[in-house]
């Protein structure tokens, strides 16, 4: 099994189910590796400095902002630290909302979000209560620093994150050209239409995704076998290992938690820590300054 990208939970109201957030994607590209022709060694890409043509080494390199044509603004990693979410492995719900309001050119990536071992009742309840009602989960969550916007949506036995673009990401329409007259301005006549979703109609079949393939992909890989034989060429992988997923987890009053949630219509923090982890934090910060005003002394 795939090794999960966190650990964590996800929030709702005032519950929170722990879950281990899965990639729902397999890549299937095939990768080349660039060769010199002259001697068949590995050709290698290097941080050059562009005016001395010496290597840099990843030390000294740092990142920088163009804000104008030909001058940069030099980052700290303060600077990012600044600018990274608080939020930790959650994702948290903020809404429910109707799923086909959203367009497709929202759509990003997907991921699985799989329950630990004994937070199966209340997967169940949230995936569940999606299906009767129709609508997914608006959240947000945090995968490597980043904060994104996303959906849960129950698929079958799973609840899946999707997640969703910011409108800020998409090119509006209005920037590109499309035909806005009615069809009759452009020749287009009501028998031309009707052939038109008769073809259409005959063509109509439900989705199976088992009967479609890249075929391209498929045949490249022919050749590349076909290569690798009539040359006595050789291929190593290197496994890596899998880890093993944390799941431990609590018993909870669902029922209790629920109606606090109604009558109190109060949202679960956006860092999705439990009141006990909090404390925690809380005193070790406390511990914390003590020991930087001794050391001040």
């Amino acid at each position: 099994m795939p090794r999960p990208i966190w650990t964590g939970t996800i929030s709702f109201g005032l519950l929170n189910i722990p879950i281990r957030l899965m990639t729902a994607e397999r890549r299937v590209d095939l990768h080349f590796r660039m060769l010199d022709s002259r001697d068949q060694t590995p050709v290698r890409y290097e941080r050059v400095n562009a005016e001395t043509g010496e290597e840099v080494p990843w030390k000294d390199v740092v990142k920088a902002f163009e804000y104008d044509k030909g001058n940069y603004v030099v980052m700290e990693k303060e600077d990012f630290k600044k600018a990274a979410p608080d939020s930790a492995e959650s994702v948290d719900i903020e809404a429910f909302i109707d799923p086909t309001e959203i367009g497709p050119e929202y759509y990003e990536k997907p991921y699985y979000l799989v329950p630990t071992k004994k937070a199966e009742k209340g997967y169940v309840l949230l995936r569940e209560t999606l299906n009767r009602s129709g609508l997914a989960g608006l959240a947000r969550v945090v995968i490597r620093t980043r904060e994104y916007l996303s959906l849960v949506l129950p698929r079958g036995d799973a609840l899946v994150l999707i997640l969703v673009r910011f409108p800020q990401e998409l090119v509006p329409a209005d920037e590109y050209d499309f035909p806005q007259e009615d069809p009759s301005s452009y020749r287009i006549n009501d028998k031309e239409l009707d052939m038109a979703k008769s073809l259409v109609e005959s063509m109509v079949s439900k989705w199976d995704p088992k009967q479609y393939r890249d075929e391209f992909r498929l045949r490249l890989q022919k050749v590349i076998e076909a290569r690798v034989h009539s040359k006595g060429g050789k291929v190593k992988v290197e496994e890596e290992e899998e880890a093993a997923a944390d799941t431990a987890t609590n018993v909870v009053d669902f029922m209790s938690l629920l109606k606090k949630s109604i009558d109190s219509n109060k949202r679960t923090p956006a860092t999705g820590k439990s009141t006990t982890t909090k404390k925690a934090a809380a005193k070790k910060r406390g511990s914390s300054s003590k020991g930087k005003k001794k050391a001040a002394k």
